[in-house]
């Protein structure tokens, strides 16, 4: 029921991070991996490959929807068409809100928004077309639930991720799609090293996590496969908190 062989999972932004643990969990059950993103994830194709699992990658500019046809004409050649889209990809800007700038609001919701809204879509029109179920994970936040601070288009973008999780396996599910979403917690990545370094700020943090500790990228995994495999396929609309207790305390 958890098994990926066979089948080609899309991951936008896999270098690091949460990325690249997304692309190992999805590899570990099988699935070969087409990454997305404006470097090549040299590392993440060497621990894929090790898997066993193929691996692709496909170059874009993520904050440019312009090249959402040729990111999913591009991922169909490389092993077929995809059965799975993992909206990874984000972007964040700090500023207080009465000095955020447009650039600021911009440049983080046409990654974090737009380019996933669009390329739901046309992975989505591929999938209709071809009469195949398709899954699409997106990548949420704990800031999808709550507010945060000086962090405005970020907070905006992830609510948007959530509602807009809902409007699509509204509208996709009875065509064989499945839309979910994971938000991840506190998870330790090169994004979070300077708040696991500031000794006030990481024992903040690690004093509202019932499981006392932060996330590894591997820690979502499991949600992944889960989301990507048959096991799901009665799954619609959800955003499936990967927290370590976080919401709960």
């Amino acid at each position: 029921m958890f098994d990926l062989s066979g089948k080609t999972c899309v991951v936008t932004g896999a270098n690091t991070g949460i990325g690249q643990g997304l692309a190992l969990g999805l590899a570990s059950a099988g699935a070969n991996i087409v990454a997305v993103g404006r470097s090549q994830p040299e590392e993440t194709r060497a621990q894929v490959e090790d898997t066993g699992c193929k691996f692709a990658f496909v170059e874009a500019d993520l904050g440019d929807i312009s090249s959402v046809p040729a990111v999913v004409e591009k991922a169909e050649a490389a092993f077929g068409l995809p059965a799975v889209l993992v909206n990874n990809a984000g972007t964040i800007k700090r500023n207080d809100a009465l000095d955020f700038t447009e650039e600021e609001w911009d440049s983080v919701m046409d990654v974090n928004l737009k380019t996933l809204f669009f390329l739901s879509q046309g992975f989505a029109k591929r999938w209709v077309a071809a009469g195949e179920r398709g899954k699409i994970i997106n990548i949420a936040s704990m800031l999808s639930y709550q507010g945060g601070i000086r962090v405005a288009s970020y907070t905006a973008s992830k609510s948007g991720v959530m509602g807009l999780t809902r409007l699509l396996a509204n509208e996709w599910a009875a065509k064989k799609i499945n839309v979910n979403a994971i938000a991840p917690g506190y998870i330790a990545t090169n994004n979070t090293a300077a708040l696991r370094a500031d000794e006030k700020r990481n024992a903040e943090i690690l004093g509202r996590i019932p499981a006392g500790r932060w996330g590894d990228p591997s820690d979502l995994s499991g949600a992944a496969i889960f989301l990507a495999s048959t096991a799901s396929d009665y799954v619609h609309g959800t955003t499936l908190p990967v927290d370590g207790g976080w919401l709960a305390r």
